[in-house]
């Protein structure tokens, strides 16, 4: 097989192309700029494109498909080449179903939890010895790509809500077509894309009904949204329903430690009940894979998180620092909270980056009011560089204020006065939360982390 990728630095699509390279096809790709560490991995198995840019030549009738990415528009010139010579041109999530179409796809989906869920399915799935294919939206420890596609039977898919490609404006999760389906949650994100909350609720809707009738559809009850919305649905999904709930648990000096009926406590590294949510919704996933209870749990002992999700990266005698990717407001609220649970004694120190098209819209900041609240130090941190780059207007600290609700926050928007900030706070019996999807304005982390935790 030969194929090409119209955008291939992007994160998903350099993973995939990798994939297929290791799977034995011939691929090519371009992009209009490549950034580490797609660049790094794609030269690793050599095809990193000679010269950034569009390159229609590289569109040739041979080639048995063409894989567009979001990030290529309509106009692109390789695109316009692969319409006019009448080639087979997927979306990645298309290519991804043409790939597992005979095999068992388990979707996880949701606002919220979708990269840890798929991680512990994958982690469990490989402490268990079973074969499987998978794509993850992170990178996972004891995992080298974050697309896998062989013979295998099964395929656990993390089904993202976002749009396709500039050929088809559906969520990329209703390509899958799932046979067990999980849906962790539902909270208004992606407001430059899904500008109405119920038409974002409905791509959920759309979902269950694309679950197989003979499947399963796992969801948390917890979550009102969610429960209203399967039980709307409940006569006309066939789809075996599962709820999960906030599992029984107890936090000892720090640790946490699950406790169900009929199996031994399970200390754990991760916590926060978002944590646990995820773990239940897990377990079922895996049950409906023929993994045993007392499997799972003893393999969820050593899951240790997918990368930026409550990742410890600092710790001295008086300090701890975390980093997570909590952006949209259920997920802030959620990790502030489950670091303040966990450490209830300790004066807790909570960064947030406002870097989405969401977040930096004045109008979207009223839903992040309270989600800072159990931080003793709230600061929130934005560019006007990434409101530019959005072409979004710009933002007050006075706005920012009133949207989290918080008089006492903190409102930065240099790099250089964050670090400064930072730096100046006291760290004894502290925890320190960074959270972000973006890069704190070019801030060197690891710099900062050394340096506080040398104090």
């Amino acid at each position: 097989m030969k194929i090409h990728f119209i955008a291939v630095g992007g994160a998903v699509m350099h993973n995939m192309a990798i994939a297929l390279k290791l799977k034995g096809y011939e691929v090519s790709g371009s992009d209009d700029e490549i950034f580490e560490p797609a660049r790094s991995n794609l030269a690793h198995h050599g095809i990193l494109p000679e010269n950034t840019g569009w390159h229609p030549e590289k569109i040739t009738s041979d080639l048995d498909a063409v894989i567009l990415g979001m990030h290529a528009k309509n106009g692109n010139p390789e695109l316009d080449k692969a319409i006019e010579l009448g080639l087979k041109i997927y979306s990645f999530p298309e290519y991804l179903y043409e790939q597992s179409k005979d095999k068992t796809r388990v979707v996880i989906a949701g606002s919220h939890g979708k990269t840890t869920i798929t991680s512990m399915v994958m982690h469990v799935l490989k402490h268990s010895g079973k074969d499987f294919d998978y794509l993850v939206g992170a990178k996972i420890e004891g995992f080298d790509v974050m697309v896998k596609l062989s013979d295998a039977p099964i395929i656990v898919i993390e089904g993202d809500e976002y749009l396709t490609s500039a050929l088809d404006l559906r969520p990329k999760f209703l390509h899958y077509k799932p046979d067990i389906t999980l849906i962790s949650g539902i909270a208004w994100d992606h407001i430059n894309v899904f500008p109405d909350y119920e038409d974002y609720k409905n791509q959920f809707d759309l979902l269950i009904g694309d679950t197989d009738p003979a499947g399963a559809l796992i969801y948390c009850s917890d979550d009102d949204e969610l429960a209203e919305l399967v039980d709307a649905r409940i006569v006309a999904v066939p789809a075996t329903t599962e709820p999960y709930q906030l599992p029984e648990f107890k936090i000892v000096d720090g640790k946490t430690w699950l406790t169900p009926k009929d199996h031994p406590a399970i200390a754990l590294e991760i916590f926060g009940d978002h944590n646990l949510q995820n773990i239940e919704g897990a377990r079922l996933v895996c049950e409906n894979l023929g993994i045993q209870a007392k499997d799972f749990y003893q393999a969820i002992a050593s899951f240790k998180g997918a990368a930026r999700r409550l990742e410890k990266i600092g710790e001295s005698q008086d300090c701890i620092v975390y980093k997570d990717f909590a952006h949209a407001p259920s997920k802030l609220k959620a990790t502030v909270q489950a670091v303040k649970s966990q450490y209830p004694d300790r004066r807790l120190i909570a960064v947030m980056e406002l870097h989405t098209f969401s977040s930096l819209s004045q109008n979207f900041l009223p839903h992040y009011r309270g989600s800072l609240q159990p931080a003793d130090v709230p600061v929130v941190f934005f560019s006007n560089h990434a409101l530019q780059l959005k072409k979004l207007p710009t933002l007050s600290a006075e706005a920012v204020k009133e949207g989290f609700g918080q008089e006492n926050l903190t409102v930065l928007t240099e790099a250089d006065e964050l670090a400064k900030f930072l730096k100046n706070q006291n760290y004894h019996n502290a925890v320190l939360l960074l959270m972000s999807s973006g890069n704190f304005g070019g801030l060197s982390l690891e710099k900062l982390v050394s340096e506080i935790c040398a104090e």
